[in-house]
C-alpha cells in the first residue's frame, strides 16, 4: 500500500509527486491546526476527535501508536475546536472539506484515517465520498446514524451559563457544573477545554461553544447518503459499555463498508481509546499491519 507526499519522508513507500488540488469543494474550508503525536517515517494517519474533543486529547495514545510502530499520527482540531478557526456553520460537508483542502495543501494524496464519535462520522463520510484517498479506515464507537442527545444539550449549556469573569480555575468550573453534568468523568473532559488567555489572565474556552451549539442539530444526523460506500478495509472499535452502536447498527454498518471488522472492547464506554488504552492500540495496530 502506498502512501504519497509532495515531499520527501523517511519512509521507502512514499514518494514525492506533484498531487494535483482535490475535486472537493474546498473554497470555504479552513486551515485545521495540526498536533504530531510521533511516528515519522511510517504512513501516516489522521485522527479526528470527537464533540468538544481536540487533538491534545489523544497525545498519550498518540504516543503508544507511535512506539508501536503502527503509523505517523497526526491529529487534527476540527473547525470550531481546540486551537481551529472558529465559523458560524459546521456541517460535515464542511469538515470533510476542511480535512480534503488540509491534506492537499501538505501534498498528502492517501492516508490512513481515524475518527472517534463526531469525528468518526466525519471520517466515514469522507472515506465514501473520496474513497481513492484513503487508505484503510478506523471508526472509534460511532454509527453510520442519526443520534439525538440530550446530555450534549446540558453540556453546551452549562459551558453557556459559566461565568468567565469570575472563575479563576478549573476545579472551580467543575464543581459549578455538578448541577447539569451528571458524569464526573464529563465533568473533568469539558473543563480541559478551558484555557488561560495570557492577556486578560482569565479563563476562556477554546471551542466555540455557540457555534457548536447552533450546529448540534446537523452534528446529529447521519453523515451518509443513501448508497454511499467505501469498500476500502475498515475497523469499527466499539465500546462494550457504550450504547453508541448497538446490535442493530451492524447491518448498517456492513452496507456502507462491506469489508469492515466490529471489535468490542467489553470494559470500555465511549472513550475505548481513554477506557481500554492499551487492548485499543493492540487492536488497532493489529489491524493496521495487517
Amino acid at each position: 500500500m502506498e502512501f504519497e507526499t509532495n515531499s520527501e519522508t523517511n519512509s521507502g513507500t512514499n514518494s514525492a509527486i506533484f498531487i494535483p488540488r482535490s475535486a472537493a469543494n474546498t473554497a470555504n474550508a479552513v486551515e485545521l491546526y495540526c498536533r504530531d503525536l510521533g511516528g515519522r517515517g511510517k504512513a501516516p494517519m489522521l485522527v479526528l476527535h470527537g464533540l468538544l474533543g481536540s487533538a491534545r486529547n489523544w497525545q498519550i495514545v498518540g504516543a503508544d501508536f507511535a512506539h508501536a510502530g503502527a503509523a505517523h499520527l497526526l491529529a487534527l482540531d476540527m473547525r470550531n475546536h481546540g486551537r481551529s478557526p472558529h465559523t458560524d456553520s459546521m456541517s460535515y460537508d464542511e469538515m470533510v472539506a476542511d480535512v480534503i483542502a488540509w491534506m492537499d495543501a501538505r501534498g498528502l494524496m492517501r492516508v490512513l484515517l481515524m475518527g472517534h464519535s463526531m469525528g468518526g462520522k466525519v471520517a466515514m463520510a469522507l472515506a465514501c465520498r473520496y474513497p481513492h484517498r484513503i487508505g484503510r479506515l478506523v471508526v472509534v464507537d460511532i454509527a453510520p446514524k442519526e443520534y439525538q442527545s440530550l446530555a450534549h444539550r446540558n453540556e453546551l449549556a452549562a459551558m453557556h451559563e459559566l461565568d468567565l469573569r469570575v472563575i479563576r480555575r478549573r476545579d472551580e468550573a467543575e464543581l459549578h457544573f455538578e448541577s447539569r453534568v451528571a458524569d464526573p468523568v464529563m465533568r473533568k473532559f469539558l473543563v480541559t477545554n478551558l484555557e488561560r488567555d495570557h492577556e486578560t489572565g482569565g479563563l476562556v474556552w477554546m471551542p466555540n461553544v455557540q457555534g457548536i451549539t447552533a450546529a448540534l442539530p446537523a452534528l446529529e444526523t447521519n453523515p451518509l447518503r443513501r448508497g454511499e460506500l467505501f469498500e476500502g478495509d475498515t475497523l469499527f472499535v466499539t465500546g462494550g459499555k457504550s450504547n453508541y452502536v448497538e446490535e442493530d447498527d451492524r447491518t448498517t454498518i456492513m452496507r456502507h463498508f462491506p469489508n469492515a471488522r466490529i471489535e468490542t472492547l467489553v470494559d470500555s464506554g465511549h472513550n475505548p481509546h481513554v477506557e481500554a488504552r492499551e487492548e485499543f492500540v493492540q487492536v488497532v495496530t493489529t489491524f493496521l499491519k495487517r
